[in-house]
């Protein structure tokens, strides 16, 4: 296992170079920290969003009364394209 990290750090300084290093390691540890952010803030925000989507949803019978009205009022006007 230590050869392996051994030979990776000797291609990256051939690479790069010494005086690269430094850079490439900060721009790869804030890569890394920005990634678990992400993780950890998409795993806080499925209940917060649950919680404003059940607020914002109607109830059931609103959505039948909503789901009726508007197919009756698409079935006038695939009627009315019919016709003419």
């Amino acid at each position: 296992m230590s050869h392996e990290i051994l030979l990776v750090v000797i291609v990256l300084l051939l690479l790069f170079g010494p005086s690269k290093l430094p850079g490439l390691g900060k721009s790869m540890g804030e890569a890394i920290r920005g990634f678990k952010k992400g993780l950890t803030e998409l795993d806080e925000k499925p209940a917060e969003i649950e919680a404003s989507r059940s607020e914002q949803l109607p109830t059931g019978q609103d959505l039948n009364s909503q789901g009726n009205s508007s197919s009756a009022t698409n079935q006038k006007s695939k009627d009315e394209k019919i016709r003419s």
